[in-house]
């Protein structure tokens, strides 16, 4: 008899292209799952844990999801993203993980460093990304510090990234990469319009946010090496869900 966990799945969609930190750009398939430990004051995903989204959460088996990606993408695809809410809540999901590595799919995860899980040395592209003060979180650095010494000891492939809405946003970025200045560190415009429908208002507005990063980033010495992104995806879809 199978003691196997099943997994809180909110949304399993694609294939589309990865919007953000170190693998943006990537055809990509996406596993959403139900959960967090946070609640960001700007989080675009917050039927994950409000509660608005309870109805939609599936309880699901690794094989389940496999074959739902499966017949979803319809094959073309060799890359999965495990997103949230924070999937770092749910110790049951190695055995997704080494499903899909059983297929030749690639797995990248996105957390935002709270909580440690030994399956994240299973990941093939890992992003943690702490949460600046205008999320209205408190990082954990012990929890944060652990993870990261976790992964580098282990070399597994992982980045930083951190969203920017204001300059005490930039400050606390700055101060991601100067605490492990050896991880590549992403810097993201955040979308502070998360009602806006209208993408002739949306688009110019996330622009004008993007410039605006780049112009305080380029004059900043302890910046050298960071990369500098927009939110890809808001900038083709909008405030959509599932794509």
């Amino acid at each position: 008899m199978s003691t196997e966990r099943k997994i809180p799945v909110m949304e399993l969609f694609g294939p589309t292209v990865q919007g953000e930190g170190m693998v943006v750009g990537r055809k990509t398939m996406f596993v959403r799952t139900a959960g967090c430990d946070y609640s960001c004051s700007w989080c675009d995903s917050a039927f994950t844990w409000d509660g608005s989204g309870k109805g939609d959460i599936r309880m699901m088996a690794a094989g389940e999801i496999a074959e739902e990606l499966w017949q979803i993408g319809d094959g073309a695809f060799d890359h999965v993203t495990i997103s949230g809410g924070n999937p770092a809540l749910l110790s049951q999901l190695k055995p997704l993980v080494l499903e899909l590595h059983e297929r030749n799919i690639q797995v990248a995860l996105e957390t935002q460093g709270s909580r440690w899980q030994d399956w994240f040395l299973l990941i093939d592209e890992l992003t943690l990304s702490p949460k600046p003060p205008s999320s209205g979180m408190k990082t954990d650095w012990a929890a944060l510090d652990h993870i990261v010494n976790s992964l580098q000891s282990s070399k597994r492939h992982f980045s930083l990234k951190a969203v920017v809405f204001d300059l005490l946003d930039l400050e606390y970025a700055t101060f991601v990469h100067l605490r492990y200045p050896d991880v590549p560190m992403y810097i993201q415009a955040g979308n502070d319009r998360l009602q806006e429908q209208d993408s002739s208002i949306l688009l110019p507005h996330l622009v004008r946010r993007y410039e605006w990063l780049i112009a305080q980033v380029m004059p900043r010495d302890e910046l050298k090496r960071v990369h500098v992104l927009p939110q890809l995806h808001t900038w083709v879809w909008g405030n959509k869900k599932g794509v």
